[in-house]
């Protein structure tokens, strides 16, 4: 197996990796995951789809993390892990399908409309 490159997306963020047979290092723009994302529930995010399928160690991955906020970019890139461990292996998909990882979450910010101050909210009400 040589280098399998996946993108994984959520919200604005855009998550590239390169995944190797290796010893479990995963580097998020040249730096070491669990300095990217500082707090326990989002490395448990990041690692999640190889708890699943028990594949903790056994595959480097390089990630390129781009736009959106730190907890988008780590449901992008447990969606970059999921649907490469399935080109590596499909018996994977149905595991990761049941717990919701082989999806691409579909909500984003709603837009800003003219003449309020934001999406839905409107300015205030004067009858007189």
């Amino acid at each position: 197996m040589d280098v399998i490159n996946v993108i994984g997306r959520r919200k604005t963020a855009v998550a590239r990796i390169y995944m190797s047979p290796g010893s479990g290092e995963i580097t998020v723009n040249n730096r070491d995951y669990k300095t990217y994302f500082p707090t326990g529930t989002l490395q448990y995010i990041v690692t999640q789809a190889f708890e699943i399928t028990d594949n903790q160690g056994k595959y480097d991955v390089k990630v390129n993390l781009d736009g959106g906020g730190i907890k988008g970019q780590a449901e992008a890139l447990r969606l970059a892990i999921s649907r490469a461990l399935v080109q590596i292996d499909e018996e994977y998909r149905p595991a990761l399908k049941e717990k919701g990882l082989m999806r691409r979450d579909p909500r984003m910010v709603e837009r800003k409309k003219p003449g309020q101050p934001k999406a839905r909210k409107r300015f205030q009400f004067s009858k007189r």
